[in-house]
């Protein structure tokens, strides 16, 4: 009886030495996965058709969608963000040269500048992102983008034109990535819609 009392009483020391040596050990982190917005519209830029230059603004987000956390909903107004999953820098920041090289390509203006420019230009572009979040609320989930466009005589500070692009792109996996794919579609006709709203209206 009394070896058997000492090999629970080793037994039990040895799980407290090896629970306390667990404790103080650095908890191991893994680095987010990154992602990307690198949706670029395909082709070769359009001969320039235009004598205006255009200062495209750095575009804002709303709060919630102003850092690099990816968003999802499970439930309308309630937003969480994906633990181990992060884009690699915050959505408007990404946005910023894809407008400028999707305006560029278009041929529609002498010349497109991010702003603040030492370039004087005849218009501004002023954009925001309201949303771009993955919904999980039916299946399959989809992507939601509002973004919303001002177009801005410089000289005049009159607002040209408005418009607001509501974009849903389903995703094809239940996932983080799936969402990704998503967004950069959702992104691209974005684009496409921005250089229409802008080029038509330099046009009228």
């Amino acid at each position: 009886m009394k070896s058997c009392h000492i090999l629970r009483t080793a037994a039990l020391a040895a799980v407290l030495a090896l629970g306390a040596c667990t404790q103080f050990q650095p908890v191991k982190n893994e680095p987010p996965r990154l992602f990307a917005l690198q949706a670029e519209l395909e082709g070769a830029p359009a001969a320039q058709s235009a004598s205006l230059t255009l200062a495209v603004n750095a575009p804002r987000a709303a709060p919630g969608y102003d850092s690099p956390r990816m968003v999802y909903v499970r439930k309308t107004y309630e937003l969480e963000s994906f633990s181990k999953n992060q884009w690699v820098d915050t959505p408007a920041r990404m946005l910023a040269p894809l407008l400028v090289r999707a305006l560029e390509g278009s041929g529609r203006f002498r010349a497109v500048v991010q702003a603040p420019s030492p370039v004087a230009a005849d218009l501004r572009l002023d954009t925001g992102i309201v949303r771009l979040q993955q919904e999980f609320i039916g299946h399959p989930s989809r992507v939601h983008l509002t973004l919303n466009a001002r177009l801005i005589d410089v000289k005049s500070a009159r607002v040209v034109a408005s418009r607001e692009f509501d974009i849903l792109e389903d995703a094809a996996s239940e996932d983080p990535y799936g969402g990704v794919i998503a967004a950069n579609r959702a992104v691209r006709r974005a684009l496409s819609g921005l250089v229409d709203f802008s080029a038509s209206n330099v046009q009228r």
